[in-house]
């Protein structure tokens, strides 16, 4: 882990109730999908890696699963256990993952929703085989943003807006949001480990809907964009606000792709 990696993956903490509240949650298909293909048992135990607020636990928790959430940040992890009350099987603890005593063979499915890129693969598939029972499975999945036609070059144009208030963070060579067939699959990390079998891949593709103030806020969780000094930030925001409401009618939408990975442990 980076020094610089590890800074970003705390910067979501300072911001828990926001990400809460603006963060996209996942398609209702994909957690019918991940019980079908993990072929978790009725009431198995779930281990979580990087729940954040609980987006993606609560699903899990309402289908009356056991899970162990395992969350680095103090404010995210309260945010979560706020969310998981009513489900008492829903436990939430604070720490670096790299850092927990799981025990072996203790979970049917180990699960994690765009975390799971923050950790050293290396080292994390073996953590999770060793805590998945013979037959347990592994479910990663992840939200991206994709090109929709919907968007209208919104994205496109806002590059002007970075290259001016915040060069720290703009990439020149950005051309647009990627396609769906332009997402990296991560198949190949998984079965690489050697610690997992085939894996099964599920693509759900959607749009949101931003106001000005919704895209801002939503800016606001994402990791780069917390990074900026104040002034770039808050001049950054200003100028993509204006562009939505100048040029878009105060409305924009911004195309998603959740990529679903299901893997056997060997």
């Amino acid at each position: 882990m980076t020094e610089e990696r590890n800074r970003l993956r705390t910067t979501f903490d300072e911001a828990a109730s926001l990400y809460d509240e603006v963060r996209p949650g996942y398609p209702d298909q994909l957690f019918d999908d991940v019980v079908s293909l993990s072929g978790i048992p009725e009431g198995g135990r779930i281990l979580e890696i990087g729940c954040g607020t609980g987006q993606a636990t609560v699903p899990f928790a309402r289908r009356g699963y056991r899970i162990l959430c395992v969350e680095l940040g103090e404010n995210m992890a309260a945010v979560a256990r706020r969310n998981l009350e009513v489900y008492p099987n829903a436990e939430v603890r604070t720490g670096a993952f790299e850092a927990f005593s799981l025990g072996d063979a203790a979970f049917d499915l180990a699960i994690s929703a765009t975390a799971f890129h923050w950790l050293d693969p290396a080292a994390a598939y073996p953590m999770v085989a060793r805590a998945l029972r013979d037959g347990g499975s592994l479910a990663l999945f992840w939200n991206v943003h994709v090109h929709s036609d919907a968007s209208e070059g919104f994205f496109e144009a806002t590059q002007e807006n970075y290259a001016r208030e915040a060069r720290e963070i703009w990439d020149h060579r950005y051309e647009g949001p990627p396609g769906q067939e332009e997402i990296p699959d991560r198949t190949v990390e998984i079965e690489g480990s050697s610690c997992f079998g085939a894996v099964t891949r599920r693509n759900y593709r959607w749009d949101e809907t931003y106001d000005a103030e919704g895209y801002i806020r939503v800016l606001s969780t994402y990791s780069g964009h917390r990074s900026l000094d104040d002034a770039s930030r808050e001049n950054l925001f200003r100028s993509i606000s204006d562009l939505i409401e100048e040029e878009y009618d105060g409305r924009i939408v911004k195309g998603y792709l959740t990529t679903l990975y299901v893997a056997k442990k060997k």
